[in-house]
């Protein structure tokens, strides 16, 4: 128990960033928009390179600079994406209401998982340090990982429905404008800052 609980303690510190994730993930959940398999995704995404770092696979991440390098460039080319189509939608905030469905079922998850997989920082986060410090609770690491797996689903999920709560203040373009604006802002910053980082 004591591990499952540090566990949920280090994945809640590190989930709760403001990122390109979870700001679609906000924006999706204003939106209703496939609220839920989105944030299932996220989180069983988590889940599953946690489990992989507690496994052995952040010793193999780390021994590759050249796979990190390339999902390096590949997520910052990504966010640019997002973050240019954010901006576009912040100086045209006439196409931006909370009931409207941007996105088709199948175009989101994608999108969802794009975010995820494309930030090396992701990696670092779940496969290598919470994989690295699993190791200090011997045969309980699993129930560390266990517990940091689910701060990520508590996160989301919390994430995703509680920003129906924000429904009232999003019902103007100009709050749909400062959002969007704010996720370019995010999205465009993140890239540059992979691209600028050293390997």
């Amino acid at each position: 128990m004591q591990a499952a609980l540090a566990g949920l303690a280090l994945g809640g510190s590190l989930i709760v960033a403001i990122g390109a994730q979870n700001a679609f993930i906000l924006r999706q959940g204003l939106a209703r928009s496939h609220v839920f398999i989105l944030c299932l995704i996220c989180s069983l995404s988590d889940l599953l390179l946690i489990m992989a770092g507690i496994a052995g696979f952040g010793t193999l991440l780390s021994d590759n600079p050249l796979l990190i390098t390339i999902v390096r460039y590949a997520g910052a080319a990504f966010l640019a994406f997002y973050g240019l189509l954010a901006l576009h939608r912040a100086l045209h905030p006439h196409i931006l209401r909370p009931a409207e469905k941007e996105m088709p079922l199948k175009q989101a998850p994608l999108t969802v998982l794009g975010f995820t997989f494309l930030n090396p920082h992701v990696y670092l986060d779940t496969v290598v340090l919470i994989g690295g410090l699993s190791t200090q609770y011997g045969s309980a690491r699993w129930a560390f990982g266990a517990g940091a797996g689910l701060a990520s689903f508590i996160w989301f999920y919390s994430l995703g429905y509680g920003a129906r709560l924000l429904a009232p203040l999003f019902s103007r373009p100009a709050s749909w404008r400062i959002l969007d604006g704010s996720i370019a802002f995010i999205m465009i910053w993140l890239a540059l800052r992979l691209l600028t980082e050293r390997a």
